[in-house]
C-alpha cells in the first residue's frame, strides 16, 4: 500500500480535489451555455477553468469550515 499524507493535509487536499472537480463540471457548462460547441471549445473552456479553478480553491479552502459550522446548526454531524 502507498503512503497516505497525515490527517494534517485533509482540508487543503480536499480544497484542491473539490476544486478540480467543482470548476470542471460548472465550467464546461457555463461555456458550453454561452458559447455552444465551437471548433475551439476547448479553448475557452481551458482558459474559463484555469481562471475558476485559482479562484475555485482558496474560496473552497477558506469557507468550507464556514458551510460545515453553518450546516451542523441545521443537521446533526456524522458521528455524534
Amino acid at each position: 500500500m502507498t503512503e497516505r499524507l497525515s490527517a494534517n493535509h485533509f482540508h487543503r487536499v480536499f480544497s484542491v480535489i473539490m476544486g478540480a472537480i467543482m470548476v470542471f463540471i460548472m465550467t464546461f457548462v457555463v461555456t458550453a451555455a454561452n458559447v455552444g460547441f465551437p471548433p475551439d471549445f476547448l479553448l475557452y473552456w481551458a482558459k474559463a477553468f484555469a481562471i475558476a479553478y485559482v479562484v475555485a480553491v482558496p474560496v473552497i479552502y477558506f469557507v468550507a469550515p464556514l458551510a460545515r459550522r453553518i450546516t451542523a446548526r441545521f443537521v446533526v454531524p456524522p458521528g455524534q
